[in-house]
Formats: structure tokens, C-alpha cells, sequence
């Protein structure tokens, strides 16, 4: 069974929508489940979320674009601002540039390492020093910064080495801290986190645009604060949140709804033990009246002396596909909106009930793979991994479940018309 498919610019492997038979209940829940994703990650799509939120320029501009999403960011403001751009610096994760930055004039690239830095993140933290440092006065910053700028960009502070950093993210990874804790650890070692630009900049005006990807969308927490407020200073950065994990949620809401069906959201994040949410979440789809829940957080794991592969996603799909056996009705989608999981390249898993039935056929363990933080070769194997390439943004990870009967599927099927399936 191919692993599905769903990304910007990439088609699903899967059988199409419309395609599907009466006799295929399972393939139309599949397709919907990764359609209400796609409804999330174009809301928040690096590109357009940038370019929705600048207007014609006064002057020059210089763009520094940082993270996973830097590269549609970039191309967003591109959209926008046009030959007004003298100088580009692009700073992502390797394998997130996309091809048409390439044809800008005067761009200057740099992929990087994520999630843990390496000598590549300090010669990028040297380029954008000296970016920063040929800076006109005249010339308008414009800063692009998206989650996953911790890892690929850095400048430590006198007296830290490399070696040291590598040990926090190490076992920062390994333990399963919450994001926002080891953000701030990361900035103490530092030049150019927690506020360490504003510093740089001085009182010279700037803008940033973020995409979130952190609880709060605080710009001093977002890629451990590199274009948040210095402690204790002023400083003249207009600091504007461009895409958000709310964002994302609600718009698979929307999209749910659009399609005729009652849909759940819960207030607050998650941010608990992937397992244990895994419970939760195939728990409150059973318990609850809706066809649809949508939840957005971070989960975490913590991981064994030898990992094997996946990521937190996939630890939860694997986790609640134990749990929906038996239930025919019910499935559930986790994935990252940046595209990837832990180490992998895969955004995530759909399960469903017939997940564990699938690994039984292989002679394949779920209960050990769980043990062994080796959920990714579990779910490739019952062909339930959901892949669809960089996404050009990141604002955290969405789950998804549904539950909906086979007359209800059909009835989506005949009546749908909410949806944008260009990519479908």
C-alpha cells in the first residue's frame, strides 16, 4: 500500500476522492482526512501568509528569511515587494529550498541543520552577522523567521563552544522538554538569540514577519527569540505574527464544515506524553457526538538509549491505531505542518481500524516498535505513513480524527463542494 501523499505542489498517491466506490468506505474516510489537512497547511503557507501582509514599499529593502519556511517566506515578499529587494539572505533546513529562489537577483542561501545545529548553523550565524553588519542605514530590514531557526542559525556567546550546545539539544530532544524550555536554554548560549538582533540593530527601525510555531505565538519564544524584544531595552522592530497553529485549526474546521459535518475543537493546546494524548484523542472521538476533532500542539516522547525511526507523530498514530481496532468508523490523522517528524521525512500517519490488522500480516510488533521509539517502520509497513514533501511552513502539528459512518461517507462524497483540490 503507498504511503498517501498530501503537500503544496504534490499530488496523493491514494485513489482520488471522486474515484472512490460505495464499496471503498475506507479510501473516502482516508481522502477526506487528508483533504481537512491540505485545508490546514494552505491557510498557513509560508508564501501567501507573507505576501498577505505587506503592501508596496517606500524604498530599498533588504530581506533576511530564516527557518523552515524561509524559502516560501522569501518568495512571498518577492510577490509583493519586487525589484524593491536589493539583497536576499535565505537560512533553511536542508532539502527546504524551493527551486524558483534560485532565480532571484543577488540571493544568497544557506541550508542548514535541523533539529540538532551543526557546524553549518555557525557559518550561517556568521553570514547573517555580516549581513547585518552591511546593513545601510538607508535601506529598509525586513526579517522572515519561522520555527526551526534555534537549530539552523547561531552565533554563541564568548566562552560557549559548539560542543556544549550540541549536548543541550541532545538531551533537550532525547528527554522531551516542551519546545519553549529548550528555546530559552538555547538563547543563554547565544549572541543572537533572546533579543540578541534587537541588540544588534539598535535603534534602527526594522519589521519582522513570524510564523509561529510556539504556545502564545510570543516572538521572544519563536526560534528562541532570534527578532524578539531585548530584556531591559527598547528597540523599533514592528513584529507582526503571519501564521499561527490557530490559524491551522481553524481551518480544517471550516473545511469540515463546509462539508456538512459537526466538528469539534478544543480550547487549548496539547502538549503532553504522544501515548498518552493518544488516549486521549481516540477517547474523546468515541465519547463525543462530533464527525470531526481537530487538535494542534506539540506532543513528546522520550526516547530510548538506540531510537529506531519516526518521530512524535507517528509515536501517537501508532499509539491510537491500537486503540481504533475495531472501530470502523473511526481514523486518525497526526502529522507536522512543516512536513517532517523527528528525523524522518515523512509529516506523520493516518490510521485507521484496520492499522494493526495490517502490521499483524507483517509480523510486525506494535507494542515493540512503540518500546523502541520505532513507530516509522510500523506505519510503513501497513502503509499508512502521510508524506508530502517541505510544506513552506511550520506552526506545529495538527491531529485530526474522524468518525463517520458509511451512509455519511457517501453522502460527503455526492455533496461535496467546499473544498480547493488543485493539488488533489
Amino acid at each position: 500500500m503507498p504511503r498517501s501523499r498530501c503537500g503544496a505542489s504534490v499530488e496523493v498517491d491514494s485513489r482520488s476522492f471522486e474515484a472512490a466506490s460505495s464499496t471503498d468506505v475506507n479510501s473516502i474516510r482516508r481522502r477526506l482526512l487528508l483533504e481537512l489537512f491540505q485545508a490546514g497547511l494552505d491557510r498557513v503557507a509560508g508564501r501567501r501568509s507573507v505576501a498577505r501582509a505587506l503592501s508596496a514599499p517606500s524604498g530599498t529593502v533588504w530581506i533576511a528569511a530564516i527557518g523552515k519556511a524561509a524559502s516560501a517566506m522569501a518568495l512571498g515578499a518577492h510577490d509583493v515587494l519586487g525589484v524593491s529587494v536589493e539583497r536576499t539572505l535565505v537560512i533553511t533546513k536542508d532539502g527546504h529550498v524551493a527551486p524558483q529562489i534560485h532565480a532571484l537577483p543577488n540571493v544568497e542561501i544557506h541550508e542548514s541543520a535541523h533539529p540538532v545545529p551543526d557546524k553549518r548553523s555557525l557559518a550561517a550565524g556568521q553570514s547573517l552577522l555580516k549581513w547585518l553588519s552591511e546593513l545601510p542605514r538607508s535601506v529598509e530590514p525586513l526579517f522572515l523567521v519561522s520555527g526551526g531557526a534555534s537549530s539552523l542559525v547561531e552565533v554563541l556567546e564568548d566562552g560557549v563552544t559548539f560542543e556544549q550546545l550540541g549536548k543541550l539539544n541532545a538531551e533537550g530532544l532525547a528527554s522531551g522538554i516542551p519546545i519553549a524550555e529548550l528555546n530559552a536554554r538555547r538563547s543563554k548560549l547565544s549572541r543572537i538569540k533572546g533579543g540578541g538582533i534587537a541588540r544588534l540593530l539598535g535603534d534602527r527601525p526594522a519589521r519582522a514577519l513570524l510564523i509561529s510555531d510556539v504556545p502564545g505565538d510570543d516572538p521572544a519564544v519563536i526560534g528562541s527569540g532570534l527578532l524578539g524584544p531585548a530584556g531591559g531595552s527598547q528597540d523599533r522592530i514592528e513584529r507582526t505574527i503571519v501564521a499561527s497553529l490557530d490559524h491551522a485549526v481553524e481551518a480544517v474546521c471550516v473545511a469540515a464544515e463546509k462539508l456538512g459535518l459537526d466538528v469539534r475543537r478544543p480550547a487549548s493546546r496539547f502538549d503532553d506524553d504522544a501515548a498518552r494524548l493518544a488516549v486521549r484523542f481516540t477517547h474523546e472521538l468515541h465519547l463525543n457526538p462530533a464527525q470531526v476533532c481537530v487538535w494542534g500542539g506539540e506532543s513528546t516522547v522520550q526516547l530510548p538509549p538506540n531510537p529506531g525511526r519516526g518521530g512524535r507523530n507517528q509515536h501517537l498514530a501508532l499509539a491510537a491505531a491500537r486503540l481504533l481496532a475495531g472501530q470502523p468508523q473511526m481514523m486518525l490523522l497526526a502529522a507536522g505542518t512543516d512536513g517532517t517528524d523527528g528525523v524522518t521525512d515523512d509529516a506523520g500517519a493516518l490510521v485507521d481500524s484496520e492499522t494493526c490488522a495490517r502490521l499483524a500480516l507483517a509480523e510486525i510488533d506494535a507494542d515493540d516498535c512503540m518500546r523502541r521509539a520505532d513507530s516509522g517502520t510500523a506505519l510503513a509497513a501497513s502503509g499508512d505513513l502521510v508524506h508530502t514533501g517541505p510544506t513552506g511552513t511550520n506552526v506545529g502539528d495538527l491531529v485530526i480524527g474522524l468518525k463517520l459512518s458509511d451512509a455519511a461517507a457517501q453522502i460527503v462524497v455526492e455533496g461535496r463542494d467546499g473544498l480547493d483540490t488543485h493539488v488533489l
